[in-house]
């Protein structure tokens, strides 16, 4: 048995996704699953780097808001911000509105601009443990917040100028891109019982 819950439709999932009708659909059909693309990537990684001292909650209400307001997060569109756009952002009730964060989100942009098309998802995806040495968690308190892949992935991207990433961040972005599966041993989307 695990800590896996079961939610209005009788499948078991793992508790976090039951807290709020929000988090239901995001861990059925993109929590865990693989994501590939430069893009899709680093809107990943500027949602979870927004995440910080914060609720995923709260980013993945505003997630709308943040792809209007950072061009769909195309990292060519994004890397031409300017100094305006940076101010305009910083008065959008639609996203988090952190200088810092902001700003990290065009620099890094401007340094993935210079990456060969296709090197992000390769980057990142080297760090992908094998999944047959993770045995699936049981409980919640398996799932960890850090790993060395974590630690690893981090320091190789600010090795390469990407700021506000620590292997906290980072392991965050290998849960939701599925480089790791997290869901815990009994949860209906670790058994591949969702589509969608």
């Amino acid at each position: 048995m695990s800590d896996a819950i079961a939610g209005p439709d009788g499948a078991l999932r793992c508790p976090w996704a039951l807290s709020t009708e929000d988090y239901v659909s995001y861990h059925d059909q993109e929590w865990g699953r693989p994501v590939h693309g430069d893009d899709a990537l680093y809107e990943r990684l500027c949602l979870e780097a927004f995440q910080s001292g914060l609720s995923w909650i709260t980013i993945l209400r505003r997630r709308p808001g943040f792809r209007a307001a950072f061009a769909g997060f195309g990292i060519a569109s994004v890397a031409a911000f300017t100094d305006a756009d940076k101010e305009r952002l910083l008065g959008d009730t639609g996203i988090i509105r952190n200088r810092a964060k902001i700003e990290a989100t065009v620099a890094n942009a401007r340094v993935l601009a210079d990456w060969a098309p296709g090197e992000l998802d390769e980057l990142i995806w080297s760090f992908a443990p094998d999944p047959d040495t993770r045995p699936a968690p049981a409980a919640l308190s398996d799932v960890p917040a850090v790993t060395d892949e974590s630690t690893a992935l981090s320091k190789a991207l600010k090795k390469r100028g990407i700021r506000f990433v620590g292997p906290t961040t980072a392991y965050a972005l290998m849960q939701a891109c599925g480089l790791v599966d997290d869901h815990l041993v009994d949860c209906v989307a670790r058994k591949g019982g969702l589509k969608g």
